[in-house]
């Protein structure tokens, strides 16, 4: 009973969300940053490997190495974003109201506005990532089981 009283109190007062993470201190923005780096060296060392071993020619394998070339999109798209946001200064977003905000470039930088407001969607290239690496590890583990079976 008291639960129905507390839900609507909670989704009353929640924070927003923002499309990417902010960082405190430069140290964590740089640890941040470096993981992005190495994240992308992996995907992209996952995807010159399956394709290199001739895996792509399993429908399983296929959809994981598009999921790793996805990230490494996504892995590029998210550094920029913490660039701009944090480390470059060239551009500070304005808060007018909750449901209005204004992208405020330095002068002289009015051409990356576009590109900021573009590098803030990065969830069109994660979530199709991890969209495909789910397909991916489904048709590997549905191939599993069609040879388990077929062997019996």
């Amino acid at each position: 009973m008291y639960i129905l009283l507390i839900i609507p109190i909670l989704l009353a007062t929640a924070l927003p969300a923002c499309a990417t993470q902010t960082h405190g201190g430069p140290e964590g923005l740089v640890v941040h940053q470096i993981a992005h780096l190495f994240f992308l060296l992996s995907m992209a060392t996952l995807a010159y490997w399956i394709r290199a071993h001739g895996l792509v020619r399993q429908k399983g394998w296929r959809l994981i190495r598009y999921a790793a070339i996805m990230l490494m999109v996504w892995n590029v798209d998210a550094f920029l974003a913490h660039l701009l946001d944090e480390q470059t200064g060239l551009i500070a977003v304005h808060h007018a109201n909750p449901l209005h905000l204004s992208i405020v470039p330095r002068p002289g930088f009015e051409c990356l506005v576009p590109l900021y407001y573009l590098v803030k969607l990065d969830h069109l290239f994660c979530v199709p990532a991890l969209v495909l690496l789910y397909l991916g590890l489904r048709a590997l583990l549905k191939e599993a089981g069609d040879r388990t079976t077929g062997e019996s």
